[in-house]
């Protein structure tokens, strides 16, 4: 039996992961902001509810398995229409309650010598459209923690994993702010055309996971479009330019 703590486990990827944990025997303490729905109210942007969470840890399991960093929100806008305080937002949330998350549990990690740390971060964090450059650099900020945490803690035997999605259906958008209306429209249309449902996505990851991958690459839209960023950065650039010249002409 795996014991995980998930945070965002209302809706969305951490409702699905929550359901496919718990649905062949593991044991998950499902966190969010608010308790509706899940088992623990916990605001990733908040100190004390992540003293609380480790203290349920102990109290329940006295140890964890896995920690799923998965909270976040949606954000985004073109350099001169995104306002700093969206900037101070979306990295407060999505790159600081990763943090906090990953220092709060470490110490305990450390002592077991044992532990797998998961971060969600998203394609955005190895491939940049234009105009979105706030959720680009805190998703790439992610990928970027999680390959140190990686090594950091290799010596106690605790691992991490990064998994970078490309967009799919789930409830997102309803956390999504900004001055930059263009881009909420775009992000919009991306996430209710998208071929993936939050439950395919889960379903991916917890196979990555269990095979121990440390960059976890959930569907083939991600996949293909990192390979090319990999293999012809030339034509990745080409493609990058020419949907900044078509946000562009939007506007």
């Amino acid at each position: 039996m795996t014991r995980v703590l998930v945070t965002g486990a209302a809706s969305g990827l951490g409702a699905a992961l929550t359901r496919a944990w718990r649905a062949r025997g593991d044991e998950v303490l499902a966190t969010d902001r608010t308790v509706d729905g899940v088992d623990l109210a916990l605001d990733v942007t908040s100190d004390e509810d992540w003293a609380l969470a480790l203290q349920q840890v102990l109290t329940q399991w006295g140890g964890l398995d896995v920690l799923v960093n998965n909270a976040g929100v949606a954000g985004g806008g073109r350099l001169d229409v995104a306002t700093l305080e969206e900037w101070r937002w979306i990295t407060e949330i999505n790159l600081f309650g990763v943090v906090r998350g990953t220092r709060t549990f470490v110490p305990m990690f450390k002592t077991q010598r044992s532990g797998h740390i998961v971060n969600v971060a998203s394609l955005a964090g190895l491939v940049h459209p234009a105009g979105m450059a706030s959720y680009n650099a805190v998703k790439a900020a992610v990928v970027a923690l999680t390959e140190t945490t990686g090594h950091e803690l290799a010596p106690y035997g605790v691992t991490a994993s990064v998994v970078c999605p490309s967009y799919f259906r789930t409830n997102l958008l309803a956390s999504m702010q900004g001055a930059d209306t263009v881009i909420a429209g775009v992000v919009e249309h991306l996430v209710e055309s998208a071929p993936f449902t939050a439950d395919d996505i889960a379903a991916s990851v917890i196979a990555g996971i269990d095979r121990g991958e440390e960059l976890i690459i959930p569907d083939y839209v991600a996949q293909s479009a990192w390979d090319q960023k990999q293999r012809n950065r030339e034509l990745y650039d080409q493609v990058m330019r020419a949907q900044a010249a078509k946000l562009d002409r939007i506007t």
